[in-house]
């Protein structure tokens, strides 16, 4: 085997710096002295670091330790400004944008609901130019962005796949002209995808290598982590599970025309108003649970509340009716879950969406036990932890997986 190569001198002060970074990153300002100690550094080589940071931009002094006895310590933290990204979440009810700094803090946002006709590269400016002025910032500012759709571009054609439903998004020059109109880099994501992203980094996924996210709102999703990587399949179909043949329920047949699948039409929101019409609970507004259908266009916002008001309404009584509510529900949703853990044997599933976390614990320890019937291993189900926008904030996190790495890098900056 070859010799490993010594470190030189300028590797081992980016190594330094990017440690420094990072402790500000997640413990907010420190001192020279703490630094020194977190990094095992001595006091005139963290001074050196914080004074090199100090001049590339990336830290600033922000006041002093007025908690420690003697004299008061100079305390140092990131300096929000070094970098912006941007993240967009594509539904098609709206385009929501968000502008977050370096730390991760949001600074910006706008929400733009669709209008019909309206092309996707106008509603991306439209939005990202708003968040962008919310924040006070310039384009010349953002650093990355990244935008969140139902379904994926195939890496092998540059079309979005299955998601037939977001209007003026499939041009096969899509891509092309949304690079010509946008002036950073840009980097497109599966929306289930990004809220497994932001599990992984800020929620109850922190510290797992493989899971799976089941996310189940406006449609039945998952995202799969396979070693601490997501898995996105060869044409970014991974997780598609709303079309996954279940057993127990008609085949869907040309899936991609009609945009459901089995477990789509077995488990969806859509199907929570008929499971609560059998055992006769009425909607939430008394006057008999409607039938949800979902269409081509895919389910209607209207739709998903009052599937949501169902659960959350079992979910605060579970007993008599609405307890084999919750009951009915967690079977059909194991049903197709089962599938995935059997396949995958993740360590833990991670349950996000309006409609799951609407079903709370109650319906949680149902489908873990449910689960546990029907596979033979036993994952732990856990809930999501990232309540607000998760897909965003997804986004977000992605983006500034990348965008610290450039920009902590202080080798290039020599």
């Amino acid at each position: 085997m070859p010799a490993a190569t010594p470190g030189t001198p300028s590797l081992l002060r980016a190594m330094n710096d990017r440690a420094a970074l990072e402790l500000l990153l997640t413990h907010g300002p420190l001192s020279r002295t703490r630094i020194g100690h977190l990094t095992g550094l001595s006091k005139p080589t963290a001074s050196q670091l914080l004074a090199r940071l100090e001049a590339c931009g990336l830290v600033v002094a922000t006041g002093t330790d007025g908690g420690r006895p003697g004299p008061n310590a100079q305390l140092y933290a990131l300096n929000t400004r070094a970098a912006h990204v941007a993240g967009l979440d594509v539904t098609p009810e709206r385009v929501t944008a968000a502008v977050a700094d370096i730390t991760g803090e949001v600074v910006g946002g706008f929400e733009l609901p669709y209008a019909e006709g309206s092309d996707a590269v106008r509603q991306v400016t439209e939005a990202l130019d708003e968040a962008v002025k919310d924040a006070r910032l310039r384009h010349s500012d953002v650093h990355r962005l990244v935008i969140a759709t139902p379904g994926a571009f195939d890496p092998q054609t540059g079309r979005l796949r299955y998601a037939s439903h977001l209007p003026g998004w499939h041009s096969p020059t899509l891509l092309d002209e949304l690079a010509a109109a946008l002036p950073m880099p840009v980097e497109y994501e599966n929306d289930v995808n990004l809220a497994a992203i932001a599990e992984q980094r800020l929620g109850a996924a922190r510290g797992h290598e493989d899971f799976v996210l089941l996310w189940n709102e406006e449609g039945l999703g998952a995202a799969l982590v396979l070693g601490g990587r997501l898995h996105r399949g060869w044409t970014g179909g991974a997780g598609e599970v709303g079309f996954l043949p279940v057993p127990g329920h008609p085949l869907v047949r040309q899936v991609t025309r009609a945009n459901t699948g089995g477990y789509q039409e077995l488990a969806g929101v859509q199907v929570l108003p008929r499971l609560a019409r059998e055992l006769g609970i009425e909607d939430p507004d008394g006057s008999g649970a409607p039938d949800a259908v979902l269409g081509p266009d895919g389910l209607a916002g209207s739709q998903v509340a009052v599937g949501v008001a169902l659960l959350e309404r079992a979910a605060a009584r579970p007993e008599g009716p609405h307890l084999r509510f919750l009951q009915s529900y967690a079977t059909v949703l194991a049903t197709g879950l089962a599938s995935l853990v059997s396949v995958l044997d993740p360590e833990i599933v991670v349950l996000s969406g309006a409609a799951i976390g609407a079903g709370g614990e109650p319906l949680r320890a149902l489908l873990e036990s449910e689960l546990a019937e029907l596979a033979p291993s036993r994952p732990r189900l856990v809930p999501g932890e990232v309540r607000e926008r998760p897909v965003l904030r997804g986004a977000l996190e992605s983006a500034l997986i990348t965008t610290r790495d450039e920009v902590f890098d202080t080798s290039r900056r020599r």
